[in-house]
């Protein structure tokens, strides 16, 4: 409750009477969308991603900066291009999620850029698999203003944790989280809130009685426990959670399909979008490999490109038939 009440209080303290128009404007245009079967676009995006880096120090196996497996460029997000976007975007953008692929404690400016965000009155939220908290960065995390901090743990033992998380050390995580929270608590702050997120597998699921003690032990604000995305999944996974409570497919005598059925509708493509590092454009985070780039921040403004012809003609393909985009067949949105 008092995770829910922080962070409704931290997401509102932001807010203005232009976001709050901006956002009515998003869900009518995108209701008259879903009724006319004909994209509408009034406002501008509410919530974004920016990528800070596709760098990694772990090759996690379901994820293409651990598999080194991109074909689009892989590089650090040019602060100058960051400030440029933020600054266009301040006035109607409400959360952004400073997080795509790689790590982004990686980026060496990637808390300035936190900084710079929270400063321009914007709800900063990260994701991280928590290998360079130091105590450096511990201070400045919390001085930066990030309201959010999603830390990745998916496994109570280093024998579980290092099958999926491979190359990572779970002892320096949990030591990280301890001080992140022990620093932050002592400073009489409250953010960030600290969210621990366990990626449900074959391989971890009967771990879940322990993650919940080890988030009680550790003091963290909030525990998720996710369900796993998976690429090939059709055929079977050993990552696949033997609980389908805990998994995205089910079978279908045959092989497996997506449990959630896909419906020609997507709020995500009206209310955000997601930035690479080098500034494409992108619908979402199932883009991971930007095969749909609406445009690029380096030769155009968003707001020209929220609204280009490709755009649209990609909103209008998910009203009519959705099936038909590649990356929505594992979505679950």
């Amino acid at each position: 409750m008092r995770f829910t009440f922080l962070m409704a209080w931290a997401f509102f303290k932001y807010f203005t009477w232009v976001k709050v128009y901006n956002y009515l404007l998003l869900a009518i245009s995108f209701l008259t969308s879903r009724i006319l079967k004909k994209p509408k676009i009034l406002g501008l995006p509410t919530s974004l991603s920016i990528e800070p880096t596709t760098s990694c120090n772990l090759r996690c196996p379901e994820c293409p900066s651990g598999l080194r497996s991109f074909t689009r460029p892989t590089g650090m997000l040019d602060p100058v291009l960051f400030r440029k976007t933020i600054d266009e975007m301040a006035p109607h953008l409400s959360y952004l999620h400073l997080y795509f692929q790689g790590e982004p404690y990686l980026h060496p400016q990637f808390l300035d850029l936190i900084s710079y965000a929270d400063m321009r009155k914007i709800f900063t939220a990260t994701s991280t698999n928590a290998h360079y908290l130091s105590t450096e960065n511990i201070k400045k995390t919390v001085a930066s203003g990030l309201r959010q901090l999603i830390v990745s743990v998916d496994g109570t033992t280093q024998e579980v944790y290092e099958n999926y998380r491979v190359g990572g050390k779970l002892e320096k995580v949990i030591h990280g989280i301890k001080e992140l929270i022990s620093y932050r608590n002592g400073q009489r702050r409250s953010f960030p809130q600290v969210i621990l997120q366990f990626l449900v597998t074959g391989i971890n699921e009967h771990q879940i009685p322990q993650v919940l003690k080890l988030a009680e032990d550790l003091g963290v604000d909030d525990l998720q426990l996710k369900t796993t995305q998976i690429y090939n999944y059709k055929n079977g996974s050993h990552l696949i959670p033997r609980n389908l409570k805990y998994a995205r497919y089910v079978s279908n005598g045959q092989g497996w399909k997506l449990k959630k059925s896909i419906e020609n509708k997507c709020w995500r493509m009206w209310k955000g979008a997601v930035v690479t590092w080098d500034g494409k454009v992108v619908p979402c985070c199932f883009d991971k490999d930007a095969k749909h780039v609406m445009g690029n921040l380096q030769e155009e403004n968003f707001g020209h490109i929220w609204n280009k012809p490709i755009y649209q003609s990609f909103r209008k393909q998910l009203l009519v038939d959705r099936s038909q985009i590649n990356m929505c067949l594992n979505c679950t949105e």
